[in-house]
């Protein structure tokens, strides 16, 4: 290609387009492919511009805790505090919970499915995740009321939420109306419920669809004790399209992300450090780690130079910079 071409290389693209691109790609290839490229896309990858959303979910169901901290840590200070939306399945304790709210500042979409916190840090950390319009602590069985009470106090723009139980995990349980009562009370701009396997009342979502007028999903599958007359929430809440109680195999989706999540970033580019590093997914044997199970256990991060992480991830054993 001549000098004089209209057309630039990919190396070439600036940070911003280049995350763009890079959010269609899978955590492995962010992390072991892209920064193998060139400097530029090296440079990008680790930039607010690739980590505006964070989904490791699939991931974090297999990592140890020390592990999962550390890659919290990388990829909120690659991510500028700039990323609107985090997936992570099953934070191990109280303390991660603590780690995302202290930065959380752009955060609009949080998705924390199995994860072991409770109704006491819920409380204590709420107020610093006031920007969440969506939620999601599904089978988060050490919370209950009062966390959910938490949030819809704290959130007030909260327009989604994701409440799902294992029909297990509530079997020792009389009812769960307290939880109804907690959403309908501090919840009223929902638009967006799941409430699968709760074991709710009638009371209970009438009251719901009483307060949160704004309803326009409702999920009860598996919710057996409840009993509404389909003519009358049609004629009281017509906006309202209810699923359940019976399970059933079509299901009604809906993608809240774009309406409840903020792209734009308040970082440019220009404030982050452009430090050199590779990451190092084991060279010849790279796609091992992703075939036997352990996923990104044992990736390899080699910051060349020090670089502005290289403290803190010292304990990893990292090996030695050439």
């Amino acid at each position: 290609m001549g000098e004089s071409s209209e057309f630039k290389g990919w190396e070439e693209l600036i940070p911003d387009a280049l995350g763009l691109i890079f959010r269609n790609l899978s955590l492995q290839d962010k992390l072991t492919v892209v920064p193998q490229v060139c400097k530029s896309w090296c440079r990008a990858v680790s930039g607010p511009y690739s980590w505006q959303e964070i989904d490791i979910e699939e991931w974090s169901k297999q990592c140890e805790p020390d592990k999962l901290e550390r890659m919290l840590h990388l990829l909120f200070s690659w991510s500028g505090r700039a990323f609107h939306r985090l997936c992570v399945s099953g934070l191990p304790n109280d303390s991660l919970f603590s780690l995302i709210a202290d930065h959380a500042g752009s955060l609009k979409t949080l998705e924390l499915p199995r994860s072991q916190i409770t109704d006491s840090m819920v409380e204590q950390v709420a107020p610093r995740l006031a920007g969440i319009t969506f939620l999601d602590v599904s089978y988060c069985t050490k919370m209950g009321p009062r966390a959910l009470e938490a949030f819809g106090q704290s959130c007030r723009s909260l327009v989604g939420l994701r409440r799902r139980m294992y029909p297990l995990a509530v079997a020792d349980k009389e009812s769960q109306d307290e939880e109804a009562h907690a959403i309908a009370s501090t919840m009223p701009k929902l638009r967006h419920l799941e409430t699968a396997y709760l074991l709710l009342s009638t009371a209970g979502v009438v009251k719901i669809l009483s307060n949160c007028r704004e309803l326009e999903l409702l999920d009860l599958r598996g919710c057996w004790e409840v009993k509404l007359d389909e003519k009358v929430v049609t004629e009281r809440y017509g906006r309202v399209k209810v699923l359940g109680p019976n399970v059933v195999d079509h299901c009604y989706e809906r993608n809240l992300w774009e309406e409840c999540s903020d792209s734009e970033s308040v970082y440019s580019w220009e404030t982050m450090d452009e430090e050199e590093f590779v990451l190092d997914g084991g060279s010849d044997e790279e796609d091992g780690i992703w075939d036997d199970g352990d996923g990104l256990e044992n990736l390899e991060l080699r910051f060349y130079g020090g670089g502005p992480h290289a403290d803190a991830f010292a304990g990893f054993h990292w090996p030695p910079s050439p």
